[in-house]
């Protein structure tokens, strides 16, 4: 028999997943109940605000076109969240085989993350089943969720946690420092981002978790092979932006501004482009905790290959 001293000795830390379990259910939400409730868009409120969407750098637009491109660009940013959640989620519930037979806390708190990703998923479809009602026809989207996945999953889990730790991140300052102030934002639509924020504040926490856990178990040239698949999903993910801002500001200025000129239409293509580099690949680089754990588990100079990299699409 152990006796009461040894038990208090060896008593296990803390879990971290304990934490983000109870957060899970502190935070946790309807679609229909808590965040839609019965709402419609009303098209004459901004979806984005201008810090993510740019419109005010385009001065000669008028400020109904300047509101339109934002929504379009809310659209968009409503689609690419459906999108990365369908890899993000199916990457959750692979890591969580590692803790079947193992940690069931840490198994609860993946398997929580991977329903409320299913979750967000409903709710982007929601999105643009909302959005599609009220704005004009022409809009596209045309990217598969499961093709897109399957091309991420294919490659090393280190790059895909990297890849989901920066997305996860640049949702929670996008909310935080841009969204979250600005009055003037549609409620339904700022109250899809706010719902969205307080579940993926705990993923965040999750990701790391597991990032640094399946780190752990590598040697260097797997790390190495890690950080060159990191590479090649952000280009990857710029040819996606590159297409889709494109496609948008082809959609924009067909429907909502004929008048412009040629340059002037240009212009704009190159504002939506900029927008969505910075919405979907650099805000997260500069995030300063997903700087700061990347430099925790990347030499210098894998670092500045995945600097030289982030340069070329800035």
């Amino acid at each position: 028999m152990f006796s009461t001293t040894t038990l208090a000795a060896d008593a296990p830390a803390p879990n971290p997943y304990a934490k983000q379990i109870a957060a899970s259910k502190r935070v946790s939400w309807d679609i229909a109940a808590d965040v839609i409730r019965g709402r419609r868009f009303d098209l004459a409120h901004k979806f984005l605000p201008d810090g993510l969407s740019r419109v005010d750098e385009l001065p000669f637009l008028t400020l109904a076109q300047a509101r339109a491109l934002g929504q379009v660009q809310g659209r968009t940013y409503a689609n690419m969240f459906g999108l990365v959640e369908r890899f993000v989620g199916a990457k959750v519930l692979e890591l969580s085989r590692d803790h079947w037979l193992g940690d069931q806390t840490a198994l609860e708190a993946l398997v929580r993350f991977g329903d409320e990703e299913l979750k967000h998923q409903e709710l982007f479809r929601r999105i643009e089943r909302l959005a599609a009602a009220v704005m004009p026809e022409g809009y596209s989207f045309p990217w598969d969720p499961n093709d897109v996945a399957r091309a991420v999953l294919a490659k090393p889990t280190w790059a895909v946690m990297c890849l989901t730790l920066h997305i996860e991140l640049f949702t929670q300052s996008h909310f935080r420092e841009s969204v979250a102030p600005d009055e003037t934002l549609s409620p339904l639509f700022k109250d899809v981002l706010l719902y969205h924020w307080r579940e993926e504040a705990q993923h965040a926490i999750l990701d790391e978790l597991e990032w640094r856990r399946v780190d752990a178990g590598l040697d260097a040239a797997a790390r190495d092979a890690g950080v060159d698949a990191f590479i090649e999903l952000v280009f990857a993910v710029d040819d996606i932006l590159q297409v889709q801002a494109a496609t948008d500001a082809k959609y924009f200025v067909e429907t909502f501004a004929a008048n412009l000129s040629a340059g002037q239409a240009a212009v704009v293509a190159g504002c939506v482009l900029r927008a969505y580099r910075w919405q979907y690949i650099l805000s997260g680089a500069q995030h300063p905790h997903f700087r700061a754990v990347l430099s925790e588990l990347v030499t210098p100079q894998q670092a500045v290959r995945i600097g030289r990299a982030l340069a070329d699409v800035a």
